[in-house]
């Protein structure tokens, strides 16, 4: 996995008005909440897990 460090670090220098020091001492989980990038997908939920189960459905004989 490949970092945009230019990127990353205009990110949190420039638009989150970080000092040098406070922006190396994050963590990478903690740089993506400041910037907002955590919202991954949210968890399957129980009509997701339904179409899937309709659309797959075990087989009696395995």
């Amino acid at each position: 996995m490949s970092l945009d460090w230019a990127g990353l670090m205009r990110a949190g220098l420039v638009g989150l008005r970080l000092q040098p020091a406070q922006f190396w001492a994050l963590t990478p989980a903690e740089l993506m909440l400041m910037l907002g990038l955590d919202q991954g997908s949210a968890p399957m939920g129980r009509s997701q897990l339904d179409a899937l189960l309709a659309a797959f459905p075990d087989k009696g004989d395995t």
